[in-house]
């Protein structure tokens, strides 16, 4: 399957400490969002969207009420240096979407479900392709002298 859009516009990148978010742990403080999102728009964040898109398991239907919710903008990549790896936060869908009445297509937990597995995969595609592609620092994080050694 595949999804035939085209790729919205990158998302500007919060100033939100990543520890903030549960699901996400970032042992630095240097977070380099600005080069990021200078690399998103240099053209990584079409060339993830469409890789992404190629195998996305949601239709029309479902990205449509993804960009009417505005979960594209909410996206958020940081560098974690400790990890050397781009870290990132999807948006989602929250569990109480039809008490809140959150969008009038939305009729069922696995659309729901799809939706957020959707956006989780197309964060990772993008920290891929900027990690591979775009990124040229290295990791500054030096583990302690003093780490046991295993064999």
């Amino acid at each position: 399957m595949s999804l035939t859009v085209e790729p919205p516009a990158p998302p500007t990148l919060q100033s939100v400490d990543p520890n903030e978010y549960d699901d996400a742990t970032v042992e630095s403080d240097e977070y380099h969002r600005e080069e990021l999102e200078e690399f998103l728009y240099d053209g990584a964040w079409e060339e993830a969207f469409e890789q992404w898109a190629e195998s996305a398991k949601l239709d029309e239907k479902e990205w449509r009420v993804v960009e009417e919710l505005g979960l594209v903008e909410r996206f958020d990549f940081f560098w974690d240096d400790f990890a050397d790896r781009v870290g990132y936060h999807a948006p989602g869908l929250p569990e109480d979407w039809k008490e809140r009445e959150l969008h009038m297509e939305l009729d069922s937990w696995g659309q729901v479900s799809g939706i957020n597995a959707g956006l989780t995969e197309l964060g990772q595609t993008v920290c891929d392709v900027l990690k591979e592609e775009y990124v040229d620092w290295e990791a500054e994080f030096e583990a302690p002298d003093d780490l046991p050694e295993f064999e």
